[in-house]
């Protein structure tokens, strides 16, 4: 009895003890922890100050300012860039690296594929960061393994991707930074497929919103990057029922949108803070937006703030159906309003499917158009690139003959913002009536042959009468000389 109330009372000794030790280890640290986070807190409202480049164009919509280190809203089908701040300074970039490990996963391999998990893949990261749990010699699908690193963001299922696609995790990261390049994504470097702290792993604002456009084309990771839960339910391969959600608060409804939300990838680690990749759609506008270096939950608002602003001032704008300052100017055998054989075709035209955006406060003749006819497109003879204020707001095309009913023919040292620009009726476009022209080159042959043939025949006339001249008239005998051989 006396033994079971010592223990008793040494088992209370040893609690009190282990919380007496566990306050002294942890009284010193609250404070600091909290001085930390009031820090970080102080230093985020310090970057609302940092300039925003995109405020710095004339007339531009000026864009709020927000906390966060860097960001960028690009228009995804134009490139078109409506917010700029330090776009270009390097920074961490997280788990928002799994974008670019899931575009070169699809890729380069088949959904239903199979992905085992090494040793090295599941143990080569921190035992406290992002993961399912995946155990060495288990297996996943590709498309689990994609619903895992998106939704979950699990780091142990990035490596077993990395491992399937290149061989080995380096080749993989190597991989990963040459398709940025691909891209256009010229100040990345990619150390590891998952975004844990290198630091030699670095991206941009810009670069990754030029990932994520990419990214956001394909259909199933766009559908994976806008799950808001995800099951994994138990195999031979793997034996557990692994459940997820994603904590993307504008994906998951937590912060409601009046705009439809494509996909995102959240990421934090100590040493990049809070970064955040989002695409959404309305109105005809794709917009991507990057945030990066930011305090939880800002990230979150600070996109939604700049989704807001986006949609709220610029517009998509159809270059054909506005662009009526140039066009051919009737000649010969061109005609307005005639057709080919009856039927209407024209010769070059605006590619009716090519748009810009554009501020709504700015009319369409106040933008400056530059014509070039080196492109890589085969159907087009010319580009032309739009600006407003030195920035760009897309390009449109000049195509061959096609169905198109918008015909220009542009002078590249035209003035494009001309004051008073010559506006065009838009029932006036150009054709050329081939039967007139056929009519007309048989009518020249023809006065062609007529003069070639009375120019020979005046010729001609003039020479008989020449040759009639001099011919030499006959001599007549004398009589004399006609008799003269009866007096021999």
């Amino acid at each position: 009895m006396l033994l079971r109330r010592n223990k008793k009372f040494h088992l209370r000794v040893l609690v009190a003890v282990y919380i007496s030790l566990c306050l002294a280890i942890s009284a010193p640290l609250l404070p600091v922890s909290a001085t930390t986070l009031e820090q970080h807190k102080e230093a985020a409202e310090a970057r609302k100050l940092l300039p925003i480049e995109s405020n710095q164009i004339e007339n531009w919509p000026p864009g709020p300012a927000i906390g966060a280190a860097a960001a960028i809203l690009i228009e995804a089908n134009t490139g078109v860039i409506l917010y700029a701040k330090n776009i270009h300074e390097p920074q961490f970039p997280a788990s928002t690296t799994k974008i670019m490990t899931c575009l070169l996963a699809i890729e380069n391999s088949n959904l239903n594929d199979i992905v085992t998990f090494s040793s090295t893949a599941v143990n080569s990261i921190s035992w406290d960061s992002s993961k399912i749990g995946i155990k060495a010699g288990q297996s996943l699908t590709m498309e689990q393994a994609l619903y895992a690193s998106m939704v979950h963001s699990a780091n142990d299922v990035t490596n077993g991707i990395a491992e399937f696609v290149a061989g080995d995790l380096a080749s993989f990261a190597e991989m990963m930074t040459r398709r940025a390049e691909e891209l256009g994504a010229q100040n990345t470097n990619f150390m590891n497929s998952h975004g844990l702290f290198d630091e030699e792993h670095y991206s941009t604002a810009y670069d990754l919103a030029k990932i994520a456009i990419a990214y956001f084309r394909n259909e199933m990771l766009a559908k994976i990057g806008n799950t808001v839960r995800y099951n994994i339910m138990p195999s031979d391969n793997q034996p557990e029922e692994i459940f997820m959600r994603n904590r993307h608060r504008l994906i998951n409804g937590e912060i409601p949108v009046d705009y439809k939300i494509i996909g995102g990838k959240t990421g934090f680690v100590n040493r990049s803070r809070q970064t955040l990749v989002t695409a959404a759609e309305k109105d005809g506008m794709r917009l991507v937006c990057v945030i990066l270096r930011q305090e939880s939950p800002d990230q979150f608002y600070d996109t939604a703030l700049l989704f807001d602003y986006g949609f709220s001032n610029f517009q998509i704008v159809n270059v054909a159906a506005n662009e009526k300052r140039y066009t051919i100017e009737n000649a010969s055998f061109f005609q307005t309003g005639n057709d080919i054989f009856g039927d209407s075709s024209p010769l070059l035209a605006l590619n009716p499917d090519d748009y810009l955006v554009m501020p709504k406060s700015t009319d369409f003749r106040s933008l400056v158009a530059d014509i070039t006819y080196r492109t890589n497109i085969p159907s087009a003879i010319a580009e032309i690139i739009y600006t407003y204020n030195g920035a760009y707001l897309g390009t449109a095309t000049i195509d061959f003959a096609s169905d198109n009913r918008s015909t220009y023919e542009f002078d590249q040292n035209m003035p494009v913002a001309a004051p008073e620009p010559a506006v065009i009726e838009e029932d006036n476009v150009v054709f050329i009536n081939v039967r007139q022209a056929f009519y007309f080159i048989v009518v020249i042959a023809a006065l062609v042959i007529i003069s070639v043939i009375i120019r020979a025949a005046i010729k001609n006339y003039h020479f008989n009468r020449r040759r009639k001249r001099y011919r030499k008239k006959p001599v007549r005998k004398s009589r004399r000389d006609r008799f003269k051989g009866y007096y021999l």
